[in-house]
């Protein structure tokens, strides 16, 4: 799996997911449990995961929508 976008706003994470799985492209989302151990203040970035196979696919699917990592 590859990393395609890190981001603190759940919002934009959950429009980029939408938009991949709209497309056929599976996502993944990694340290989505981290808000428990900082006490939910929102610092640390989650990460959204593609096969590596659908990885070129999905940058072009967020840059066309605009959708960039913070």
């Amino acid at each position: 799996m590859k990393e395609l976008l890190r981001s603190t706003d759940p919002v934009k994470l959950a429009m980029a997911t939408a938009l991949l799985e709209g497309e056929g492209i599976s996502t993944f989302q990694l340290d989505v449990h981290t808000s428990v151990l900082e006490g939910s203040l929102g610092i640390l970035p989650r990460r959204l995961m593609v096969r590596d196979s659908d990885l070129f696919m999905a940058q072009a699917v967020l840059r066309d929508n605009e959708i960039r990592s913070d």
